[in-house]
């Protein structure tokens, strides 16, 4: 029997990347739909695309209507949202996928220095499991409450994760670069055509951007994370720059990747070239490459992913997949939109 899946937050972009990924999923099936600003209204109403393909209606958040109808709900929610509707939904038998940040950090402290607000459930701070799989995929099976990572940091961790583990990182860099529908669908200038066409910005820099501390809480060590905005839809790059703790080669650090994601059938490792974001557009994959400068002794690590994809929705069906016991890639893209 197919696992029954609703979705709170269906209007917005992660929200509506997960009806493209659930609807192609064998093992899974949407049962339920909601979303506030868009209730009493078809799907296609706020998805034209969707037309004639999901016309259901979307339904106002209600906590017995989704139990009824799911087993499993994606909140595709503003921060403190989740976290005000996850009690309940918990408290009724379901397991809880959090697309947003309210539950990335184990103690309620961090999340509110980060975020500037006070946590809404810090009670189920501890409880949840951060859905990185290719981290933490032995705490995932069975699971109630999972945190889908940011995605700046699933990008700098998957590009950082070998190099941390093989004890060569005391701090880093991140140079990052994402795509516009990182900035979500309400309008503003960080996503407005004419603000962002023929225009590349970093923002929130000098430790500013809320996925610093995140970032730290996932590979322990201090970052230096710069990100980038420019005028594509989707897609991520984190450039990470390492002066390693003892000398090491090239060979060894390709080795290291290979051996590191050999287990792990989303994380490509190419050797030849950095990666593009069209190699992944559309997909859950990420793919990773390792140079060493020398010259000056410090190796460069990029990642890229979809930021709907990897870097959200895709990530979250992966740790959906994972913690019910389902095939790790089930309905879950691997070839890119080409071209």
């Amino acid at each position: 029997m197919p696992v029954r899946c609703a979705i709170v937050g269906a209007s917005g972009y992660t929200g509506v990347e997960l009806v493209r990924l659930l609807d192609a999923h064998p093992n899974a099936t949407l049962t339920h739909v909601s979303a506030e600003s868009a209730a009493g209204k078809p799907l296609s109403a706020s998805w034209s695309g969707l037309l004639g393909v999901d016309d259901r209606l979307v339904e106002p958040f209600d906590v017995a209507a989704i139990r009824a109808a799911a087993d499993v709900v994606f909140l595709g929610l503003p921060h403190t949202v989740s976290a005000r509707y996850a009690p309940a939904l918990l408290d009724a038998g379901l397991t809880v996928i959090d697309l947003g940040a309210d539950f990335r950090f184990r103690d309620a402290a961090t999340y509110e220095r980060a975020y500037g607000i006070v946590h809404p459930a810090p009670e189920l701070c501890a409880q949840a499991v951060y859905g990185l799989v290719e981290k933490n995929r032995a705490l995932l099976p069975g699971a109630r409450l999972i945190a889908a990572p940011g995605c700046y940091p699933t990008a700098t961790a998957l590009a950082a994760l070998p190099l941390i583990e093989a004890g060569l990182v005391d701090w880093l860099i991140a140079d990052c670069v994402s795509g516009v529908s990182g900035a979500g669908r309400k309008p503003g200038p960080r996503n407005l055509y004419c603000e962002v066409q023929e225009s590349v910005s970093a923002y929130s820099i000098a430790g500013a951007h809320r996925h610093r501390p995140e970032i730290e809480a996932t590979l322990g060590v201090p970052v230096t994370f710069t990100p980038h905005l420019v005028p594509m839809v989707r897609g991520m790059v984190a450039t990470v720059h390492v002066r390693p703790t003892r000398p090491v080669t090239l060979a060894e650090l390709r080795a290291a990747y290979r051996e590191r994601y050999a287990p792990h059938p989303l994380i490509t490792v190419r050797d030849d070239a950095p990666p593009a974001t069209a190699d992944v557009r559309g997909t859950a994959r990420a793919v990773v490459h390792v140079a060493l400068d020398e010259a000056l002794g410090v190796i460069t690590a990029v990642c890229v992913i979809d930021n709907l994809g990897k870097g959200a929705s895709g990530q979250a069906v992966q740790a959906m997949n994972v913690a019910l016991g389902l095939p790790e890639t089930a309905g879950l893209p691997r070839i890119p939109l080409l071209p």
